[in-house]
């Protein structure tokens, strides 16, 4: 079994101008986030 790096191959779009944050004072970017391991979790309403 062999491993592979997917790191640089793929670039994530930045995230939408109108979206609300939780948990932060500011938006966030992509530049920011670079190099980190990011997890996201979405939430929805029903």
């Amino acid at each position: 079994m062999s491993t592979r790096s997917f790191a640089g191959q793929v670039n994530a779009p930045e995230f939408p101008p109108d979206i609300e944050w939780v948990n932060t004072d500011r938006p966030i970017t992509m530049q920011e986030l670079r190099g980190k391991i990011v997890v996201l979790d979405f939430w929805t309403y029903c």
